[in-house]
């Protein structure tokens, strides 16, 4: 009876939370001025960058009106695209630069894309923000933790709505998720797992260096990162897996599950971080970051472990991405799907349980036709609109936050020691291996932002 009667008590409370605080993104909120014309301008127009524009281009009232790649190819397929998208022909109006400075000149540009890799974030969005515009960046912020407290710093200063494209937040079902595991029916959640196994990542073939394809201004790609030749495996999408320019599956899908699963936990910095890993699955590719790894971050009352594998696509609860919040009294399970939350078993005693079944007590899913990414693109407008960017769904304090644990994992990866994080200090304390890994070395004659 005592089991019954707990079950009941949790699936009510569970339920009577989701209902009393369905998000207001649900349902599509009328923006005073709406129709005011937005003119944008993107930077970097290859994979999330174009999709970001083909996302907020729905988005009443906002016009594209330049693109910036340093790849010629790639701009001349995007005009090409839009021009056989619009009958107006308005898409001849669109200007195509390769120098992102010049972009950022244009003073009929309100709003930016940064699609480029990581490692060109942090410049970017700094200069964009003195030059005025309100700024949508890619993920993770940056490559660096120091970049990270650079661009805070110039978003603050420059007065800059900045929304960073960790879109989940905007989705609904995170929301319902995030709201059930703070209302505590979960009972005392001490362990939170996330998860990337990307079972549609092969081995990466090594090829040799070559001349930059036609049309590529490479030393313009390469821009701060270190002065290396050209080879196709560093260029475009597979610059992931290459530290120069990013952080690996840890960065790449880290910081989306890493965000969501912090801000339900209402933690910024751990305490401690350890990780082990490397380049289990395919030790002999192309490919610089590690393919498994696992990371575990100590919080003030709870730890959360971080795992990623190539090649697997069966994952903790047979899903392969996810955030799982274990408490005392259940566990929700979420991810890009939906979620669910399964009840713990009642302990009769060492060595006993009971042979009840845990089944699902709530659950809750993607709404039928919506896009969240288009969710979030309209969540940025409207606080552009507004001006006001305490509206965002992701504002650039998240970006930091799940962008800084992410590089955590990877530091102490890359050290191979135990970290403890000095949040007064703002590094690894007298490690100094750690600590020289918080900060960015820029080459090639371009310099760190000062803010």
């Amino acid at each position: 009876m005592e089991t019954k009667n707990r079950r009941n008590f949790i699936k009510k409370s569970v339920l009577g939370a989701t209902a009393l605080a369905l998000p207001l993104e649900m349902f599509p909120a009328t923006v005073l001025g709406a129709n005011d014309r937005i003119n944008l301008g993107v930077i970097g127009c290859n994979g999330m960058g174009w999709s970001n524009t083909l996302s907020i281009l729905k988005v009443k009232g906002v016009k594209l009106v330049a693109l910036c790649d340093v790849d010629q190819n790639v701009l001349d397929r995007r005009v090409k695209e839009m021009k056989d998208a619009s009958p107006d022909k308005a898409s001849k109006k669109i200007k195509v630069y390769s120098d992102y400075r010049a972009l950022l000149d244009n003073k009929d540009i309100d709003v930016v894309i940064i699609g480029t890799p990581d490692h060109w974030h942090c410049k970017i969005m700094v200069d964009a923000c003195e030059a005025g515009k309100q700024v949508y960046v890619e993920k993770p912020i940056a490559n660096t933790i120091e970049e990270c407290n650079i661009m805070l710093r110039a978003a603050k200063k420059y007065n800059t709505v900045v929304q960073v494209g960790q879109w989940q937040r905007s989705g609904p079902h995170y929301r319902e998720a995030i709201d059930i595991v703070q209302s505590g029916v979960l009972g005392k959640i001490r362990v939170v797992k996330v998860w990337a196994y990307q079972g549609w990542m092969k081995p990466v073939p090594v090829v040799p260096d070559s001349k930059a394809p036609k049309g590529v201004d490479y030393k313009q790609w390469l821009g701060p990162a270190t002065n290396r030749p050209f080879n196709a495996n560093r260029f475009h999408f597979n610059f992931r897996w290459f530290w120069d320019y990013a952080g690996g599956l840890m960065t790449d899908w880290g910081v989306h599950e890493i965000d969501i699963a912090l801000y339900a936990m209402k933690a910024l910095a751990p305490k401690s971080i350890m990780a082990s890993g490397g380049k289990l699955a395919y030790p002999d590719d192309a490919s610089e970051t590690p393919d498994t790894l696992q990371a575990l971050f100590e919080y003030e009352n709870f730890n959360m472990l971080w795992e990623h594998a190539t090649g697997i696509d069966l994952g903790p609860y047979q899903k392969p991405e996810g955030i799982a919040f274990i408490g005392n009294n259940a566990t929700l399970v979420l991810n890009r799907g939906g979620f669910e939350v399964l009840l713990e078993k009642k302990s009769e005693g060492y060595g006993k349980s009971s042979q009840n079944k845990i089944d699902p007590i709530a659950s809750g899913g993607v709404p039928e036709g919506v896009n969240y990414l288009d969710l979030h693109q309209e969540n940025f407008i409207k606080a552009v609109r507004a001006n006001d960017s305490s509206l965002l769904n992701t504002p650039i304090e998240s970006g930091s936050v799940a962008a800084i644990n992410a590089q955590m994992g990877n530091i102490a990866y890359k050290t191979g020691e135990k970290l403890y994080w000095d949040a007064k200090q703002g590094n690894f304390g007298n490690n100094e291996k750690a600590n020289k890994l918080i900060k960015a070395q820029y080459h090639n004659g371009w310099e760190k932002p000062l803010v």
